[in-house]
């Protein structure tokens, strides 16, 4: 069974809501981890999220290993998508980029590896069906935050 995210923090490990991002970075890679941070946060929206992972991947896959957690199938499988990248150069940055390595769950003391069959065989059941309905959930909650006016142009009285 897998686990959604692993909830014992580890010796140094920082909380993904206080990973840090430079501000005036133009990289496509901090834009996406600071909106898988706001997802993090919003307990809510995470909740959502993660049960459409939990649903569409762990009813295909229980072969008896825990296998990797949700939230990093969501981390990989979404950076994949947006800088179009192989397995190799995902496995380059999972295993060498710090930001990414935070957003993952992992401190600095921390000598965890991705192997590309790992990587392989995980994040291929992140189909962009899945991305679709995580999507559908992320938008939802989107219109929630920026609450569309229902009526654009208001009726202004006019001064004579």
């Amino acid at each position: 069974m897998r686990q959604a995210i692993n909830p014992q923090m580890q010796l140094g490990e920082v909380d993904i809501s206080a990973v840090t991002f430079n501000p005036k970075s133009r990289d496509d890679i901090p834009r996406l981890l600071r909106a898988l941070q706001h997802i993090w946060t919003d307990l809510e929206l995470r909740t959502q999220v993660l049960k459409v992972l939990e649903t569409a991947i762990s009813a295909d896959h229980n072969n008896g290993r825990p296998g990797m957690d949700l939230w990093r199938i969501l981390v990989f499988g979404t950076l994949r998508l947006v800088i179009n990248c192989d397995y190799d150069r995902l496995q380059e940055l999972a295993n060498e980029h710090g930001t990414l390595r935070q957003m993952l769950g992992h401190g600095p003391y921390c000598e965890h590896l991705y192997h590309i069959q790992t990587l392989q065989d995980n994040i291929a059941l992140f189909t962009p069906q899945i991305l679709d309905q995580v999507n559908q959930v992320v938008v939802a909650a989107g219109h929630q935050l920026v609450k569309k006016k229902t009526n654009r142009y208001m009726a202004v009285p006019i001064r004579s």
